[in-house]
């Protein structure tokens, strides 16, 4: 028995490598497909607009299909819908690869790109709770936080490697080249669920929890509890500015920083890094002292500083990046990119630093065999954001220009504040009272395993 332990306290660590994995792989498609924007535009000849409405197809067939998605993985488990789910998004993929890419003598229209899109984000929508669940499954209440944001790390990871590796791809190869390799990830992810992931045989397999920390109660559904919604709202206001970043920023770089593709990448490649490895580090940092909650106040708080600086930045030095003349007080038009891409790369990184914690705590609070419903919700609120962000932006630039879209990244921040205070109410106390009425079975079944 003391074997078995063993392996499965080693084991949750694999659990945990291939919700990476697996993560990363659909993040570099919902992420990096929007890094290649400006070539979508120009090779499949659309309109800022249109691409916009494309780009949002990603994040609406995310939405539409999370929460049953995450309803399936309560009832069938984590290993057959992350199959299922890897399976047909690299057959979709695929699909594309022959269909729709864009050559000489064809270039597919709006409507095929768009139904690729969608198909991509309701198939791909299995990933995020399925590989979710597997993790919580494995890993005991001292080292959820870390365990979650590390898998969380997945998201801006996979994003970075989209982000180098596709408008590179985009741009010398084709298309083709992008939705072939993204059908790869994807491929190598559903192999590596095959070899590793399992259910756990008993909860002593999972980390034991620190002082002050208690496993999660079974509970009723999430869908009727308000600070499960309240939490999902916070996350889809707080994930506005961070679409804003990773859809537009190529754009914005481009079209009015007049950056070249190596700086835009690199600048999307520092947003990704700086947010996973914020993600590591306040996994572990809440995990020592269990403040979440003000963790993602923090995050939001931050977020609405630093988009605000950056609209009103961008609205102070609008005349200078196009101009070859430099006014005396605020330097020449490079040092204005270089603060734009300043201001823009921390301000992702504060959009995005945060959703390793905030989905830790939807899980606790949705409780034990309701975390694939809870997450998905999550998710569902998240990829929300990656619907509307993209075709709300287009108009805002049309009427008012970049000033207004970071304005209004600073004033979605702003919405998240208030939803991530935690209210007082029974839940702690449930939590306890269901652990200590809990604790004399679980000691006792802990002395008879030993």
């Amino acid at each position: 028995m003391k074997d078995v332990k063993k392996r499965g306290a080693s084991h949750r660590w694999k659990v945990l490598g291939v919700g990476v994995a697996a993560n990363a792989s659909f993040a570099a498609a919902f992420s990096g497909i929007p890094a290649t924007a400006v070539w979508i535009r120009s090779d499949y000849r659309i309109d800022t607009g249109t691409l916009g409405l494309l780009l949002g197809m990603l994040g609406l067939g995310i939405v539409l299909s999370e929460l049953p998605w995450g309803l399936l993985t309560d009832r069938w488990g984590d290993r057959r819908v992350l199959l299922t789910g890897l399976g047909s998004t690299a057959a979709a993929l695929v699909a594309m690869t022959a269909w729709c890419v864009p050559e000489a003598a064809h270039v597919p229209g709006a409507h095929a790109l768009g139904a690729g899109f969608l198909a991509i984000g309701l198939l791909g929508g299995s990933v995020n709770g399925s590989s979710g669940r597997a993790v919580m499954a494995w890993f005991g209440p001292g080292e959820r936080g870390l365990a979650m944001s590390i898998r969380q790390t997945a998201v801006p990871a996979g994003a970075g490697v989209g982000a180098l590796l596709l408008p590179a791809l985009a741009a010398h190869a084709g298309f083709a080249w992008v939705y072939g390799a993204l059908a790869a990830l994807c491929i190598l992810s559903a192999f590596l669920t095959i070899c590793w992931v399992r259910e756990p045989e008993a909860s002593a397999l999972r980390a034991p929890a620190r002082a002050g920390q208690h496993d999660m109660p079974r509970a009723h559904s999430p869908l009727r509890s308000a600070q499960v919604w309240r939490m999902v709202g916070g996350i889809a206001a707080l994930c506005m500015p961070q679409v804003a970043v990773i859809s537009f920023a190529s754009v914005f770089l481009h079209d009015f920083g007049h950056a070249g593709s190596a700086a835009t990448g690199a600048a999307l490649v520092a947003v990704q890094l700086g947010a996973a490895c914020m993600r590591v580090w306040s996994g572990r940092w809440t995990d020592r002292r269990g403040n979440l909650n003000a963790y993602l106040r923090a995050c939001a708080a931050v977020s609405v500083a630093l988009f605000a600086w950056l609209a009103a930045t961008t609205a102070l030095f609008a005349h200078v990046t196009h101009s070859a003349h430099a006014l005396p007080l605020l330097g020449d038009a490079r040092f204005v990119r270089f603060v734009l891409v300043a201001l823009l790369v921390l301000g992702g990184i504060a959009a995005s630093a945060w959703h390793g914690v905030a989905f830790t705590e939807l899980a606790t609070l949705a409780g034990h065999g309701r975390v694939g419903t809870a997450l998905a919700m999550g998710n569902t609120g998240a990829f929300l954001a990656f619907w509307l962000a993209p075709s709300a932006i287009p108009m805002l630039l049309s009427v008012s220009g970049w000033p207004a879209v970071w304005f209004a990244a600073a004033a979605c921040a702003a919405l998240a504040w208030p939803a991530f205070a935690r209210a007082p109410g029974p839940t702690d106390a449930t939590v306890e009272m269901v652990v200590l009425s809990h604790k004399p079975k679980r000691q006792a079944r802990a002395g008879a395993t030993v």
